[in-house]
């Protein structure tokens, strides 16, 4: 086992939510047809599931950093989907799903510079000789110009494509951020919402995530 798995066991070891260690098939489950149920509380925003309504659907999930891996693949189908079959933007839905390991890879730029995320990551600048000090999928991160640009969250989520996260990982972050700042639990998540990019949305945890997705129609790919 992974020391960074070990870690998070660990940490959801020490949390009121029972651990499960072993992950559900996320094998691709189509639609029943029947109406999903509506949420009975708003701790969630599962609006999102309105957007999933392309012709085209994918989650593309990511437990691990993978280099963004996740990202790419995404607007890469897109892209693929425009060259043979001519589709317009708005018939594609592409969903990415960030959870477990690949956690901070939602996170903005100030939190990767202050919490070395880049060194934790073992993950390097463009040029190769430092560690990473700002998330290569942020704009900022990385060249925010040219062909690279599109592979970037911000625009991405601009151009309405969705990201979800696993609020059990997010959960890392706060404690993180706790700890340093010398925060209360409530301070301490207030401040990792500032730091996360905008746009991304929590959901209860990163396997409700991606079967939620399958559930709204879309196919699944493992993007590590």
């Amino acid at each position: 086992m992974s020391n960074s798995r070990r870690h998070f066991l660990g940490w959801l070891g020490g949390t009121s939510v029972l651990g499960a260690t072993g992950i559900p098939s996320l094998a691709h489950a189509a639609p029943s047809g029947e109406p999903h149920p509506a949420p009975i509380a708003e701790t969630f925003d599962m609006s999102w599931t309105d957007r999933v309504k392309g012709k085209y659907k994918a989650v593309f999930d990511s437990p691990e950093p993978a280099d963004g891996a996740a990202l790419f693949r995404a607007v890469a189908w897109c892209d693929m989907y425009k060259d043979v079959y001519g589709t317009d933007r708005a018939e594609m839905s592409p969903v990415v799903v960030f959870r477990h390991a690949a956690i901070n890879m939602i996170m903005g730029n100030a939190y990767w510079e202050q919490y070395e995320v880049g060194k934790g990551y073992k993950m390097r600048d463009e040029k190769g000789k430092k560690w990473a000090t700002a998330n290569p999928l942020s704009v900022g991160g990385g060249s925010a110009t040219g062909p690279g640009a599109k592979y970037k969250l911000e625009p991405y989520l601009a151009g309405g494509g969705v990201v979800l996260a696993c609020n059990w990982a997010f959960g890392q972050i706060v404690g993180r951020i706790r700890e340093r700042e010398k925060l209360d639990a409530a301070a301490a998540r207030t401040r990792a919402l500032e730091l996360m990019i905008p746009g991304v949305i929590l959901q209860p945890n990163g396997i409700f995530a991606a079967l939620r997705a399958q559930e709204a129609g879309c196919h699944y790919v493992l993007a590590s």
